[in-house]
């Protein structure tokens, strides 16, 4: 068996278990603000990494996602505060060609 040498990295999308940073509670808070007490806990981090940032635009994100090869893409009302559970404040868009492989998520034809 070969085991690769590069460290395995965590890109968070949350805060893990709680949302909460310093005793406050950040779900009353819009997605700016709760996204930059997050990068600002994680500055220096270099294998836990805030979730990348895509274009503002929905058409150019989208395009971002297709060059990149990324499995699709979440879009989020920047105002909004975090609900638990499904809202129309966020909406996953992901790629028709993927699928779940043996190592995660994988463009079909790609090994």
């Amino acid at each position: 068996m070969v085991l690769n040498s590069d460290p395995v990295r965590l890109g968070l999308v949350k805060s893990l278990a709680r949302p909460y940073c310093r005793g406050q509670d950040l779900r009353p808070r819009p997605l700016t603000t709760r996204r930059n007490v997050l990068e600002d806990v994680l500055d220096g981090q270099d294998l836990v990494l805030p979730v990348r940032r895509l274009a503002d635009d929905g058409l150019k994100a989208w395009q971002q996602v297709l060059e990149h090869g990324y499995e699709g893409l979440v879009a989020k009302d920047p105002a909004s505060p975090y609900v638990g559970g499904r809202t129309l404040k966020w909406l996953k868009v992901k790629q028709p060609n993927y699928r779940e492989g043996e190592r995660g998520w994988e463009p079909r034809g790609k090994s």
